[in-house]
Order: C-alpha cells, then structure tokens, then sequence
C-alpha cells in the first residue's frame, strides 16, 4: 500500500511563509498526478494545486501567485511553498496522489493531513 507522509504544518503570521512536504512511498512505477487540498472549518474541501505528470500545474483561484506546487520525481515527494499567507489560509491541508502499482493495479492515496494556521 502507498504511503503519504506529510510534514512542514504549523502557526505562522500573516505574511509569513511555510514549505509543506509530502513523500510517497510503497511499489509504485508511476504517478499520475501529485496534489494539494485543505479543509477548514465549517467549509468544503478544496483543491489548492496539482501538478501532473507531464509537469502541469494549477491552482485555485485564491491561492494563485502566492502557493507553488512542485515536485522531486526521484524522491516522489511533491511540495507547496506558501508566502504572504492570510488568515483564511488556515486550514488542514492534505495531499493526494494517484498512480500505477507494481504489478499494473491503480492506486489512490491521501495523506493523513497537516495543520496550517495563520494567526497573529
């Protein structure tokens, strides 16, 4: 089974800037896509940034020219560099990534989540 291990939550000013890392691990020959999405309270989950395998990249809306999403192919990780971060930001921020198994059986995994809060 693949595993995603998340890292680089935690409490930072508004303005302030935070690097979250996500590895994947288990017996995987590709990934189809590697991406970010966040829940906060009382709202729906969202997508933030995806990046595919062919090196596209997206973003919603209310996080384009402040996140970027990008990854090590080597080491099947996939990052989010955020700056100049809001309150609204604040959230539980999870990836998510989707490939083939060894062996040709697909695969879907998420991470367990990390905590980004944004407060003065």
């Amino acid at each position: 089974q693949v595993q995603l291990v998340e890292s680089g939550g935690g409490l930072v000013q508004p303005g302030g800037s935070l690097r979250l890392s996500c590895a994947a691990s288990g017996s995987i020959v590709k990934i189809n896509f590697m991406a970010w999405h966040r829940q906060a309270p009382g709202k729906q989950r969202e997508l933030v940034a995806i990046i595919t395998s062919s090196g596209t990249m997206h973003y919603a809306d209310s996080v384009k020219g402040r996140f970027t999403i990008s990854r090590d192919n080597a080491k099947n990780t996939v990052y989010l560099q955020m700056k100049s971060l809001k309150p609204d930001d604040t959230a539980v921020y999870y990836c998510n990534t989707a490939g083939v198994l060894e062996g040709g059986p697909s695969f879907s995994s998420w991470g367990q989540g990390t905590q980004v809060t944004v407060s003065s």
